[in-house]
């Protein structure tokens, strides 16, 4: 076991900034690693992986815009993905009837089964980088990263 450093009394401010830190480059490491294992393995990237997360929790579709808000990154970057999800035969396109210019965005099949395959890595490389927590350490880690999710939406 690693020894922690001791850390003179000091503000909650210091110790709340520290925690933050702490957040940002472990997440930043998670996600190098799963940036880099999509595009080893799978010759796919983390955000192809993302959209195509979306769309199967929304077999009816979404459009575009909704997916765009959903996933929080513009319409150009959702559009060039499904773009290339469409061409690769993962997924399609279909038009809204009461509005002409909106499309919706949904996995064909073979989408489906493809994002099941990365969706299968995906979990068990997170399982492997988490390890280290037990279940207790797990669950309240994920109550306590809710509480401060609370906490931001309130402000």
């Amino acid at each position: 076991m690693i020894p922690q450093p001791v850390i003179p009394k000091e503000p909650m401010s210091k110790t709340r900034l520290r925690l933050w830190l702490k957040l940002l480059k472990t997440s930043s490491r998670i996600e190098a690693k799963l940036r880099r294992r999509f595009r080893d393995e799978y010759s796919t990237t983390l955000p192809r992986f993302d959209v195509m997360a979306a769309l199967s929790r929304f077999p009816d579709g979404l459009k575009m815009s909704d997916l765009s808000d959903l996933l929080r990154v513009s319409n150009g970057n959702v559009t060039g993905i499904v773009d290339r999800l469409t061409n690769d035969g993962h997924a399609l396109r279909v038009a809204v009837p009461s509005d002409r210019r909106a499309q919706l965005a949904r996995l064909t099949p073979t989408g489906q089964t493809a994002f099941t395959k990365l969706a299968q890595a995906h979990e068990a490389w997170l399982d492997e980088f988490f390890k280290g927590l037990d279940v207790d350490d797990a669950t309240n880690l994920h109550v306590l990263l809710g509480k401060t999710e609370r906490e931001i939406d309130a402000h």
